[in-house]
């Protein structure tokens, strides 16, 4: 894909968010053909959209669970951004008429300590562990930008970070001795659980996910850095929310965190 289609698609993807205008699909020209493709037109969207919302203050990936692979039809990890203004700490409210069609989905997220640099891949579960300053709870709250996300190809999804939007982040916790892998929650709307897993469905261990993201950035050239947070996907299916929904989440050891649409 050359710069100058990479650059087109950065303008319509980020202008369509700034707008708040529903997507089809991105002209044929301009349309990422691989990964590759996708993840540069994600910077260069990136970078348009830092004039607006700010600087990147973490990492999501998506679809590294089975339910989330089954639920979409994607059956490899897929990477996007996170914005700061739309990272909160254990309680974040989101103004619901200026999303598109928010959802929720219940996370692990791990912030770093020191950094993870393209230079010390290929990194493994192992290798990354003694870079992760502390482990949370997470809400990733997505929005659904598309007029049809099921017709859209997955490059195209990416492109766009993956349906991503912000993130509540519960509190800190020391990784120290916690058996992430054994880690169970839930997620819950207006009091009602919707949803239950554990860490081990992120890969085999939510770690996995953070090495896979350290080595996928790493062939771009780029690193993870520290006090950036990385949220590592989702153990329960994505719940489309309404006007007035309050999500809770609660991880056996890591605590819990709300979302509140308001």
């Amino acid at each position: 894909m050359d710069q100058a289609a990479a650059r087109q698609a950065a303008r319509i993807l980020s202008d369509a968010r700034t707008k708040r205008a529903r997507m089809g699909a991105l002209p044929a020209g301009a349309r990422p053909k691989d990964e590759a493709d996708a993840y540069l037109v994600q910077r260069l969207m990136q970078q348009r959209l830092a004039d607006v919302f700010g600087a990147l203050a973490g990492h999501k990936i998506g679809c590294t669970t089975q339910v989330m692979q089954r639920y979409l039809g994607i059956d490899n990890p897929c990477a996007g951004g996170v914005y700061a203004p739309m990272t909160h700490r254990d309680d974040g409210a989101y103004g619901f008429d200026a999303l598109l069609r928010p959802g929720v989905e219940c996370e692990i997220a791990a912030r770093l300590g020191s950094d993870l640099p393209a230079s010390g891949a290929p990194y493994d579960r192992r290798s990354v562990e003694g870079a992760v300053d502390s482990v949370m709870a997470s809400i990733e709250v997505v929005d659904d930008r598309w007029q049809d996300y099921k017709a859209i190809d997955t490059p195209s999804l990416i492109a766009d970070d993956f349906f991503g939007l912000g993130c509540v982040l519960g509190p800190p916790v020391p990784l120290g001795g916690l058996d992430l892998a054994e880690a169970s929650g839930g997620m819950a709307v207006n009091g009602d659980l919707v949803g239950t897993g554990r860490g081990g469905d992120i890969m085999g261990h939510p770690l996995e996910a953070l090495a896979w993201l350290a080595n996928s950035l790493a062939r771009r050239g780029r690193g993870i850095l520290a006090g950036e947070f990385v949220s590592l996907g989702s153990i329960v299916q994505t719940v489309w929310v309404k006007k007035g929904d309050v999500v809770t989440i609660n991880i056996a050891g890591l605590g819990a965190a709300a979302a509140r649409f308001e």
